[in-house]
């Protein structure tokens, strides 16, 4: 039997500082590996909060020039109801329904003015919402004069 209190062998010995040696790059490649994952995560946080307001800056972007053309073409709606009123007829058929176009002209350009795109949204939204069955009817007929008209 051995005895505990002799001298480890020189075998033993390199066993044993290889083990420890071993030990401490595995700590190590441990430590640098978290340090990577680390920096990358925070890399990635930086990288995508830095997308994230760009896409706010560019949704916002498209809602100005959105509202701006909202307003471009309510005012070339109230142009198109004057020049209708001043070379349509006064009377008879021809003079009342170009003064019935007229109105429902400066009606939508006013509409327009005040609502604009998301005011637009929500009254389709509400409209679809109070008559879904006639909403969906009129979607298919859409889907199928669009899929008629890009028919070769």
């Amino acid at each position: 039997m051995a005895n505990p209190n002799t001298p480890k062998s020189k075998t033993e010995q390199a066993a044993s500082d290889i083990k420890n040696k071993a030990q401490e790059v595995a700590s190590s490649a441990l430590d640098s590996a978290k340090d990577t994952a680390s920096h990358l995560a925070d890399r990635a946080r930086d990288t995508a909060s830095s997308v994230a307001s760009q896409a706010r800056d560019v949704a916002s972007n498209v809602g100005q020039r959105a509202e701006e053309a909202t307003t471009t073409v309510a005012s070339g709606m109230r142009n198109l109801a004057g020049s209708l009123r001043e070379h349509a007829p006064s009377g008879g058929v021809k003079g009342s329904a170009s003064s019935a176009v007229a109105n429902t002209l400066e009606s939508g350009s006013r509409y327009l003015e005040q609502e604009g795109l998301s005011g637009m949204a929500d009254d389709l939204t509400s409209l679809i919402r109070r008559n879904p069955i006639p909403a969906v009817l009129v979607g298919i007929g859409i889907g199928f004069l669009l899929a008629r008209s890009t028919r070769s």
